[in-house]
Protein backbone atom coordinates (compact mmCIF):
# COMPACT_ATOMS: atom_id res chain seq x y z
CA UNK A 1 0.00 0.00 0.00
CA UNK A 2 1.34 3.40 -0.92
CA UNK A 3 1.87 6.06 1.70
CA UNK A 4 2.76 9.37 0.13
CA UNK A 5 3.87 12.03 2.59
CA UNK A 6 2.99 15.17 0.71
CA UNK A 7 -0.24 16.38 2.35
CA UNK A 8 -1.86 19.53 1.09
CA UNK A 9 -2.60 20.94 4.50
CA UNK A 10 -1.93 20.28 8.16
CA UNK A 11 -4.95 18.10 8.82
CA UNK A 12 -4.29 15.95 5.79
CA UNK A 13 -0.77 15.71 7.11
CA UNK A 14 -2.15 14.21 10.30
CA UNK A 15 -4.44 11.87 8.45
CA UNK A 16 -1.38 10.45 6.74
CA UNK A 17 0.01 9.51 10.17
CA UNK A 18 2.59 12.20 10.23
CA UNK A 19 4.98 13.37 7.61
CA UNK A 20 8.33 11.80 7.35
CA UNK A 21 6.86 8.87 9.08
CA UNK A 22 6.67 6.08 6.79
CA UNK A 23 4.68 3.22 5.87
CA UNK A 24 1.13 2.60 6.12
CA UNK A 25 -0.87 -0.24 5.71
CA UNK A 26 -2.62 -3.36 6.15
CA UNK A 27 -2.80 -4.53 9.71
CA UNK A 28 -0.06 -6.76 11.00
CA UNK A 29 -2.28 -9.76 10.36
CA UNK A 30 0.22 -10.38 7.59
CA UNK A 31 2.56 -11.72 10.20
CA UNK A 32 0.26 -14.63 10.81
CA UNK A 33 0.19 -15.57 7.11
CA UNK A 34 3.84 -16.32 6.37
CA UNK A 35 6.37 -14.78 8.73
CA UNK A 36 9.20 -16.41 6.76
CA UNK A 37 8.39 -14.48 3.59
CA UNK A 38 10.17 -11.13 3.26
CA UNK A 39 8.24 -7.92 3.06
CA UNK A 40 8.96 -5.69 0.10
CA UNK A 41 9.05 -1.92 0.39
CA UNK A 42 9.97 0.97 -1.86
CA UNK A 43 11.18 4.30 -0.53
CA UNK A 44 10.97 7.66 -2.28
CA UNK A 45 12.28 10.92 -0.84
CA UNK A 46 11.16 14.39 -1.91
CA UNK A 47 12.72 17.83 -1.69
CA UNK A 48 9.98 19.12 0.62
CA UNK A 49 11.24 20.08 4.09
CA UNK A 50 9.04 19.31 7.08
CA UNK A 51 10.83 20.38 10.25
CA UNK A 52 14.34 21.08 11.43
CA UNK A 53 15.03 18.99 14.52
CA UNK A 54 16.60 21.18 17.24
CA UNK A 55 20.08 20.24 18.40
CA UNK A 56 18.71 19.95 21.95
CA UNK A 57 15.85 17.69 20.85
CA UNK A 58 16.86 14.73 23.03
CA UNK A 59 16.39 14.86 26.77
CA UNK A 60 15.81 12.98 29.99
CA UNK A 61 13.28 13.60 32.74
CA UNK A 62 13.87 12.91 36.45
CA UNK A 63 11.81 13.24 39.59
CA UNK A 64 12.35 16.43 41.60
CA UNK A 65 12.84 14.25 44.68
CA UNK A 66 16.22 13.17 43.28
CA UNK A 67 17.58 16.61 44.22
CA UNK A 68 17.22 15.62 47.89
CA UNK A 69 20.55 13.87 47.29
CA UNK A 70 22.83 16.70 46.16
CA UNK A 71 25.54 14.21 45.16
CA UNK A 72 23.56 12.64 42.31
CA UNK A 73 23.36 15.45 39.77
CA UNK A 74 26.92 16.54 40.42
CA UNK A 75 30.09 16.69 38.30
CA UNK A 76 31.60 14.08 40.60
CA UNK A 77 29.04 11.52 39.32
CA UNK A 78 31.30 10.79 36.37
CA UNK A 79 29.49 7.71 35.06
CA UNK A 80 26.27 9.68 34.75
CA UNK A 81 28.08 12.63 33.19
CA UNK A 82 29.56 10.33 30.57
CA UNK A 83 26.23 8.70 29.72
CA UNK A 84 24.56 12.08 29.31
CA UNK A 85 27.37 13.27 27.05
CA UNK A 86 27.23 10.11 24.95
CA UNK A 87 23.50 10.57 24.50
CA UNK A 88 23.65 14.20 23.37
CA UNK A 89 26.20 17.02 23.50
CA UNK A 90 23.43 19.52 24.26
CA UNK A 91 20.37 17.78 25.65
CA UNK A 92 17.76 18.91 28.17
CA UNK A 93 17.34 17.57 31.70
CA UNK A 94 13.79 18.06 32.93
CA UNK A 95 13.32 18.13 36.71
CA UNK A 96 9.74 17.58 37.85
CA UNK A 97 7.41 14.59 37.92
CA UNK A 98 4.83 13.65 40.51
CA UNK A 99 7.21 14.26 43.41
CA UNK A 100 7.62 17.91 42.43
CA UNK A 101 4.23 18.50 44.06
CA UNK A 102 5.70 17.32 47.39
CA UNK A 103 8.99 19.23 47.44
CA UNK A 104 10.02 22.40 49.22
CA UNK A 105 13.05 24.60 48.77
CA UNK A 106 15.58 25.88 51.29
CA UNK A 107 18.61 28.12 50.90
CA UNK A 108 20.09 26.53 54.02
CA UNK A 109 22.63 23.75 53.83
CA UNK A 110 21.25 20.23 54.44
CA UNK A 111 21.12 19.32 58.13
CA UNK A 112 19.60 15.84 57.83
CA UNK A 113 21.23 12.76 56.30
CA UNK A 114 20.47 12.21 52.63
CA UNK A 115 17.18 10.24 52.58
CA UNK A 116 18.22 8.04 49.64
CA UNK A 117 20.93 7.70 47.02
CA UNK A 118 18.66 7.46 43.98
CA UNK A 119 14.96 7.99 43.36
CA UNK A 120 13.01 6.23 40.62
CA UNK A 121 9.92 7.22 38.65
CA UNK A 122 6.78 8.12 40.59
CA UNK A 123 4.32 5.21 40.76
CA UNK A 124 1.23 4.34 42.78
CA UNK A 125 3.58 2.69 45.28
CA UNK A 126 5.93 5.65 45.68
CA UNK A 127 6.30 7.08 49.15
CA UNK A 128 5.94 10.75 48.30
CA UNK A 129 6.70 12.27 51.66
CA UNK A 130 8.09 15.73 51.20
CA UNK A 131 11.71 16.23 50.24
CA UNK A 132 13.81 19.37 50.45
CA UNK A 133 15.77 20.83 47.57
CA UNK A 134 18.65 22.98 48.75
CA UNK A 135 20.92 25.56 47.20
CA UNK A 136 23.72 23.01 47.43
CA UNK A 137 21.74 20.63 45.23
CA UNK A 138 21.26 23.40 42.66
CA UNK A 139 24.95 24.31 42.79
CA UNK A 140 25.89 20.70 42.14
CA UNK A 141 23.26 20.51 39.41
CA UNK A 142 24.85 23.52 37.73
CA UNK A 143 28.22 21.79 37.82
CA UNK A 144 26.66 18.66 36.34
CA UNK A 145 25.03 20.66 33.53
CA UNK A 146 28.30 22.41 32.77
CA UNK A 147 30.10 19.07 32.66
CA UNK A 148 27.57 17.52 30.28
CA UNK A 149 26.76 20.53 28.10
CA UNK A 150 23.07 20.08 28.92
CA UNK A 151 20.45 22.60 30.03
CA UNK A 152 17.54 22.26 32.47
CA UNK A 153 13.76 22.57 32.38
CA UNK A 154 12.92 23.08 36.04
CA UNK A 155 9.61 22.30 37.75
CA UNK A 156 8.05 24.12 40.71
CA UNK A 157 5.43 22.90 43.20
CA UNK A 158 1.96 24.17 42.35
CA UNK A 159 -0.10 21.26 43.65
CA UNK A 160 0.76 21.70 47.34
CA UNK A 161 3.35 24.46 47.40
CA UNK A 162 3.05 28.11 48.32
CA UNK A 163 3.74 31.06 46.09
CA UNK A 164 6.39 32.22 48.53
CA UNK A 165 8.32 28.97 48.32
CA UNK A 166 7.97 28.84 44.54
CA UNK A 167 9.36 32.37 44.30
CA UNK A 168 12.34 31.50 46.49
CA UNK A 169 13.07 28.37 44.47
CA UNK A 170 12.68 30.21 41.18
CA UNK A 171 15.08 32.91 42.36
CA UNK A 172 17.63 30.29 43.37
CA UNK A 173 17.29 28.28 40.17
CA UNK A 174 17.60 31.41 38.07
CA UNK A 175 20.63 32.65 39.99
CA UNK A 176 22.49 29.36 40.26
CA UNK A 177 21.64 27.58 37.01
CA UNK A 178 22.05 30.78 35.02
CA UNK A 179 22.24 30.21 31.25
CA UNK A 180 21.72 26.47 31.80
CA UNK A 181 18.09 27.14 32.82
CA UNK A 182 15.80 26.80 29.81
CA UNK A 183 12.58 27.69 31.62
CA UNK A 184 10.52 27.20 34.76
CA UNK A 185 7.43 25.01 34.85
CA UNK A 186 4.73 25.71 37.43
CA UNK A 187 3.03 22.44 38.32
CA UNK A 188 3.21 18.86 37.07
CA UNK A 189 0.20 17.34 35.30
CA UNK A 190 -2.30 19.96 36.49
CA UNK A 191 -4.98 18.18 34.51
CA UNK A 192 -4.72 15.43 37.15
CA UNK A 193 -5.15 17.77 40.15
CA UNK A 194 -8.88 17.06 40.45
CA UNK A 195 -9.76 14.95 43.47
CA UNK A 196 -6.10 14.98 44.50
CA UNK A 197 -4.86 18.47 45.20
CA UNK A 198 -8.02 20.27 44.07
CA UNK A 199 -11.78 19.69 44.23
CA UNK A 200 -13.62 17.71 41.58
CA UNK A 201 -14.86 20.97 40.09
CA UNK A 202 -11.32 22.08 39.12
CA UNK A 203 -11.19 23.30 35.52
CA UNK A 204 -8.58 24.42 32.97
CA UNK A 205 -9.61 27.98 33.74
CA UNK A 206 -8.90 27.42 37.43
CA UNK A 207 -5.46 26.12 36.55
CA UNK A 208 -4.47 29.04 34.34
CA UNK A 209 -5.70 31.47 37.00
CA UNK A 210 -3.49 29.80 39.62
CA UNK A 211 -0.61 29.55 37.18
CA UNK A 212 -0.90 33.24 36.39
CA UNK A 213 -0.80 34.15 40.08
CA UNK A 214 2.39 32.12 40.60
CA UNK A 215 3.95 33.54 37.44
CA UNK A 216 3.17 37.11 38.51
CA UNK A 217 4.75 36.53 41.92
CA UNK A 218 7.88 35.04 40.34
CA UNK A 219 8.28 37.78 37.74
CA UNK A 220 8.08 40.40 40.49
CA UNK A 221 11.34 38.98 41.87
CA UNK A 222 12.86 37.52 38.69
CA UNK A 223 11.85 39.91 35.90
CA UNK A 224 13.67 38.00 33.16
CA UNK A 225 12.38 34.55 34.13
CA UNK A 226 11.26 32.26 31.30
CA UNK A 227 8.36 29.83 31.54
CA UNK A 228 7.10 26.64 29.92
CA UNK A 229 3.90 24.71 30.37
CA UNK A 230 1.33 23.43 31.01
CA UNK A 231 3.15 20.09 31.47
CA UNK A 232 -0.13 18.21 31.17
CA UNK A 233 -0.71 14.49 31.39
CA UNK A 234 -3.10 14.19 28.44
CA UNK A 235 -6.14 16.47 28.78
CA UNK A 236 -5.77 18.81 25.84
CA UNK A 237 -8.31 21.47 26.99
CA UNK A 238 -5.68 22.43 29.58
CA UNK A 239 -3.17 22.98 26.79
CA UNK A 240 -5.63 25.09 24.83
CA UNK A 241 -6.43 27.22 27.88
CA UNK A 242 -2.74 27.63 28.66
CA UNK A 243 -1.98 28.63 25.08
CA UNK A 244 -4.57 31.42 25.31
CA UNK A 245 -2.80 32.80 28.38
CA UNK A 246 0.68 32.21 26.97
CA UNK A 247 -0.02 34.57 24.09
CA UNK A 248 -0.25 37.41 26.60
CA UNK A 249 3.22 36.81 28.04
CA UNK A 250 6.44 36.99 26.03
CA UNK A 251 8.24 35.17 28.82
CA UNK A 252 6.44 31.92 27.97
CA UNK A 253 8.89 30.24 25.61
CA UNK A 254 7.61 26.69 25.28
CA UNK A 255 4.50 24.49 25.39
CA UNK A 256 4.86 21.12 27.09
CA UNK A 257 2.97 17.92 27.77
CA UNK A 258 3.48 14.24 28.51
CA UNK A 259 3.13 11.08 26.45
CA UNK A 260 3.08 7.44 27.50
CA UNK A 261 2.57 4.82 24.82
CA UNK A 262 0.47 2.65 27.12
CA UNK A 263 -0.38 2.01 30.72
CA UNK A 264 -0.67 1.59 33.51
CA UNK A 265 1.85 -1.14 34.13
CA UNK A 266 0.09 -4.38 34.94
CA UNK A 267 -2.60 -4.13 32.26
CA UNK A 268 -3.00 -7.32 30.20
CA UNK A 269 -2.31 -5.33 27.04
CA UNK A 270 0.97 -3.86 28.31
CA UNK A 271 2.85 -6.07 25.88
CA UNK A 272 5.66 -5.80 23.35
CA UNK A 273 3.23 -6.30 20.48
CA UNK A 274 1.05 -3.46 21.72
CA UNK A 275 4.01 -1.15 22.31
CA UNK A 276 5.25 -1.63 18.75
CA UNK A 277 1.82 -1.24 17.16
CA UNK A 278 0.72 1.78 15.15
CA UNK A 279 -1.34 3.19 18.01
CA UNK A 280 -0.98 1.26 21.28
CA UNK A 281 -4.11 0.54 23.28
CA UNK A 282 -4.38 2.69 26.40
CA UNK A 283 -2.00 5.31 25.01
CA UNK A 284 -2.26 8.60 26.87
CA UNK A 285 -2.56 10.49 23.58
CA UNK A 286 -4.05 9.24 20.35
CA UNK A 287 -2.48 10.52 17.16
CA UNK A 288 -5.70 12.37 16.39
CA UNK A 289 -4.86 14.66 19.31
CA UNK A 290 -1.80 16.00 17.53
CA UNK A 291 -4.03 18.42 15.60
CA UNK A 292 -4.98 20.20 18.83
CA UNK A 293 -1.33 20.47 19.84
CA UNK A 294 -0.40 21.88 16.45
CA UNK A 295 -3.25 24.38 16.73
CA UNK A 296 -1.73 25.60 20.01
CA UNK A 297 1.71 25.79 18.42
CA UNK A 298 0.40 27.77 15.48
CA UNK A 299 -1.68 30.11 17.63
CA UNK A 300 1.15 30.94 20.02
CA UNK A 301 4.13 30.61 17.72
CA UNK A 302 5.74 28.48 20.43
CA UNK A 303 7.49 25.10 20.16
CA UNK A 304 5.95 22.06 21.80
CA UNK A 305 8.04 19.50 23.64
CA UNK A 306 7.26 16.15 25.25
CA UNK A 307 8.56 17.06 28.71
CA UNK A 308 7.93 13.58 30.14
CA UNK A 309 7.13 10.26 28.60
CA UNK A 310 8.03 6.65 28.11
CA UNK A 311 6.68 3.26 27.12
CA UNK A 312 4.25 2.47 29.96
CA UNK A 313 3.18 4.74 32.78
CA UNK A 314 3.23 3.79 36.44
CA UNK A 315 6.91 2.96 36.28
CA UNK A 316 7.05 0.65 33.27
CA UNK A 317 6.14 -2.93 32.45
CA UNK A 318 8.82 -5.50 33.26
CA UNK A 319 9.62 -7.67 30.26
CA UNK A 320 8.56 -4.85 27.93
CA UNK A 321 9.85 -1.46 29.06
CA UNK A 322 13.28 -2.83 29.96
CA UNK A 323 13.77 -4.77 26.71
CA UNK A 324 15.05 -4.08 23.22
CA UNK A 325 11.45 -3.46 22.18
CA UNK A 326 11.64 -0.15 24.05
CA UNK A 327 14.64 0.86 21.93
CA UNK A 328 12.84 0.26 18.63
CA UNK A 329 9.73 1.95 20.02
CA UNK A 330 11.48 5.11 21.15
CA UNK A 331 13.68 5.39 18.03
CA UNK A 332 10.51 5.53 15.96
CA UNK A 333 8.42 7.55 18.43
CA UNK A 334 11.03 10.28 18.79
CA UNK A 335 11.38 10.71 15.04
CA UNK A 336 7.62 10.56 14.62
CA UNK A 337 7.20 13.38 17.13
CA UNK A 338 9.84 15.36 15.25
CA UNK A 339 7.89 14.86 12.02
CA UNK A 340 4.89 16.44 13.76
CA UNK A 341 7.05 19.49 14.46
CA UNK A 342 7.59 18.76 18.16
CA UNK A 343 10.81 20.33 19.39
CA UNK A 344 11.95 17.77 21.95
CA UNK A 345 11.34 14.47 23.69
CA UNK A 346 12.47 13.89 27.30
CA UNK A 347 12.08 10.29 28.41
CA UNK A 348 11.35 9.84 32.10
CA UNK A 349 13.39 7.66 34.40
CA UNK A 350 15.74 7.58 37.35
CA UNK A 351 16.86 5.15 40.00
CA UNK A 352 16.23 1.57 38.93
CA UNK A 353 12.89 2.27 37.29
CA UNK A 354 11.78 -0.42 34.86
CA UNK A 355 11.48 1.99 31.92
CA UNK A 356 14.46 4.17 32.87
CA UNK A 357 16.96 4.66 30.01
CA UNK A 358 19.74 4.94 32.61
CA UNK A 359 19.70 2.98 35.87
CA UNK A 360 21.84 2.43 38.92
CA UNK A 361 23.58 4.50 41.57
CA UNK A 362 27.06 5.95 42.07
CA UNK A 363 27.78 3.38 44.78
CA UNK A 364 26.85 0.37 42.63
CA UNK A 365 27.48 1.60 39.10
CA UNK A 366 25.35 3.35 36.50
CA UNK A 367 24.49 1.70 33.20
CA UNK A 368 22.34 2.25 30.13
CA UNK A 369 19.28 0.14 29.37
CA UNK A 370 18.25 -0.85 25.81
CA UNK A 371 16.03 2.23 25.44
CA UNK A 372 19.10 4.44 25.71
CA UNK A 373 20.39 3.06 22.39
CA UNK A 374 17.07 3.84 20.74
CA UNK A 375 17.40 7.42 21.93
CA UNK A 376 20.92 7.56 20.49
CA UNK A 377 19.54 6.35 17.16
CA UNK A 378 17.00 9.18 16.97
CA UNK A 379 19.58 11.69 18.21
CA UNK A 380 21.64 11.00 15.07
CA UNK A 381 19.20 13.23 13.17
CA UNK A 382 19.31 16.16 15.62
CA UNK A 383 20.06 19.40 13.81
CA UNK A 384 18.94 17.99 10.46
CA UNK A 385 15.80 18.87 8.51
CA UNK A 386 13.26 16.10 7.98
CA UNK A 387 12.05 15.75 4.40
CA UNK A 388 8.89 14.31 2.92
CA UNK A 389 9.05 10.58 2.17
CA UNK A 390 6.85 7.93 0.65
CA UNK A 391 7.23 4.31 1.69
CA UNK A 392 5.22 1.66 -0.12
CA UNK A 393 4.91 -1.32 2.21
CA UNK A 394 2.19 -3.70 3.32
CA UNK A 395 3.02 -3.41 7.01
CA UNK A 396 2.78 -0.30 9.17
CA UNK A 397 5.49 -1.64 11.48
CA UNK A 398 8.08 -0.62 8.88
CA UNK A 399 8.97 3.06 9.10
CA UNK A 400 11.27 5.44 7.25
CA UNK A 401 12.58 8.96 7.71
CA UNK A 402 14.96 11.07 5.66
CA UNK A 403 16.72 14.31 6.52
CA UNK A 404 19.05 16.96 5.15
CA UNK A 405 22.04 17.84 7.28
CA UNK A 406 22.32 21.41 8.53
CA UNK A 407 25.43 22.27 6.51
CA UNK A 408 23.90 21.16 3.20
CA UNK A 409 21.57 23.21 1.00
CA UNK A 410 20.36 20.23 -0.99
CA UNK A 411 20.30 16.48 -1.03
CA UNK A 412 19.72 13.91 1.69
CA UNK A 413 22.37 13.07 4.26
CA UNK A 414 20.36 10.90 6.67
CA UNK A 415 18.01 7.97 6.13
CA UNK A 416 16.52 6.09 9.10
CA UNK A 417 14.83 2.75 8.47
CA UNK A 418 13.03 1.03 11.34
CA UNK A 419 11.65 -2.50 11.15
CA UNK A 420 9.41 -3.21 14.14
CA UNK A 421 8.04 -6.35 12.48
CA UNK A 422 9.15 -9.98 12.84
CA UNK A 423 9.85 -10.29 9.11
CA UNK A 424 12.77 -9.49 6.87
CA UNK A 425 12.15 -6.35 4.83
CA UNK A 426 13.73 -5.73 1.45
CA UNK A 427 13.64 -1.98 0.89
CA UNK A 428 14.20 -0.52 -2.53
CA UNK A 429 16.05 2.79 -2.35
CA UNK A 430 15.93 5.43 -5.10
CA UNK A 431 19.03 5.55 -7.30
CA UNK A 432 19.29 9.30 -6.97
CA UNK A 433 19.66 8.92 -3.20
CA UNK A 434 22.38 6.31 -3.49
CA UNK A 435 24.32 8.14 -6.19
CA UNK A 436 27.41 10.03 -5.09
CA UNK A 437 29.34 9.42 -1.90
CA UNK A 438 28.88 6.08 -0.13
CA UNK A 439 26.63 5.92 2.88
CA UNK A 440 27.94 4.82 6.25
CA UNK A 441 25.46 2.62 8.05
CA UNK A 442 24.74 1.94 11.72
CA UNK A 443 22.49 -0.86 12.90
CA UNK A 444 20.39 -0.88 16.06
CA UNK A 445 19.94 -4.49 17.10
CA UNK A 446 19.83 -7.03 19.92
CA UNK A 447 19.80 -10.83 20.26
CA UNK A 448 15.99 -10.82 20.59
CA UNK A 449 13.13 -8.35 20.77
CA UNK A 450 12.70 -9.15 24.48
CA UNK A 451 16.42 -9.01 25.27
CA UNK A 452 17.27 -6.93 28.33
CA UNK A 453 20.98 -6.62 27.49
CA UNK A 454 23.43 -6.62 24.58
CA UNK A 455 21.63 -3.92 22.62
CA UNK A 456 24.05 -2.37 20.15
CA UNK A 457 24.14 0.65 17.88
CA UNK A 458 27.16 -0.14 15.76
CA UNK A 459 28.73 0.49 12.36
CA UNK A 460 27.32 -1.90 9.79
CA UNK A 461 29.33 -1.12 6.66
CA UNK A 462 29.03 1.03 3.55
CA UNK A 463 26.08 1.25 1.19
CA UNK A 464 27.04 2.26 -2.34
CA UNK A 465 25.48 2.77 -5.74
CA UNK A 466 24.22 0.69 -7.56
CA UNK A 467 23.15 -1.26 -4.47
CA UNK A 468 19.52 -0.21 -4.60
CA UNK A 469 17.98 -2.75 -2.25
CA UNK A 470 18.66 -3.05 1.46
CA UNK A 471 17.81 -6.07 3.54
CA UNK A 472 16.53 -5.12 6.97
CA UNK A 473 16.41 -7.97 9.45
CA UNK A 474 13.43 -8.44 11.78
CA UNK A 475 13.37 -6.11 14.76
CA UNK A 476 16.25 -3.87 13.66
CA UNK A 477 16.81 -0.28 12.63
CA UNK A 478 19.36 1.13 10.21
CA UNK A 479 20.74 4.65 10.03
CA UNK A 480 22.45 5.74 6.83
CA UNK A 481 24.56 8.89 6.88
CA UNK A 482 27.03 10.69 4.62
CA UNK A 483 28.74 14.06 4.42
Amino acid sequence: MSHHHKPRNRREFLQLSGAALSSLALPSMLHAQDPSAPLHATLAVFADPIFTIPTDFTGLSYEAAQLANPAFFAPSNKELVQLFRQLSPSGVLRIGGGTSEYTTYSDAAPTEPTPFEVFGPDTDKTNKKGTVTTARALENLRGFLDATGWSCLYGLNLGQGTKENAVNEAMAAHRILGPRLVALQIGNEPDSFRNRFRPASYTPEDFVREWSEFREAIVAKVPDAKFAGPDISNKLPYLTAFADVAMKHKDVVMLTGHYYAMGPAGRPDATIANLLSEEPKSTTMKWSGVATIQDAMKKTGLPYRISEGNSCWNGGQRGVSDTFASALWCADAMLRFASYGFGGVYLHGGGNGIYSPIVGAPSTGIIARPEYSGMQFAQRLAGATLMQVKLDCDDNLVRAYAARAAKHAKGIQHVALINKSNRVVEIGLPKEILAGKPWQSEKLSAPAIDATSDTTLAWAGKVTHPQTTLRLEPYTALHLARD
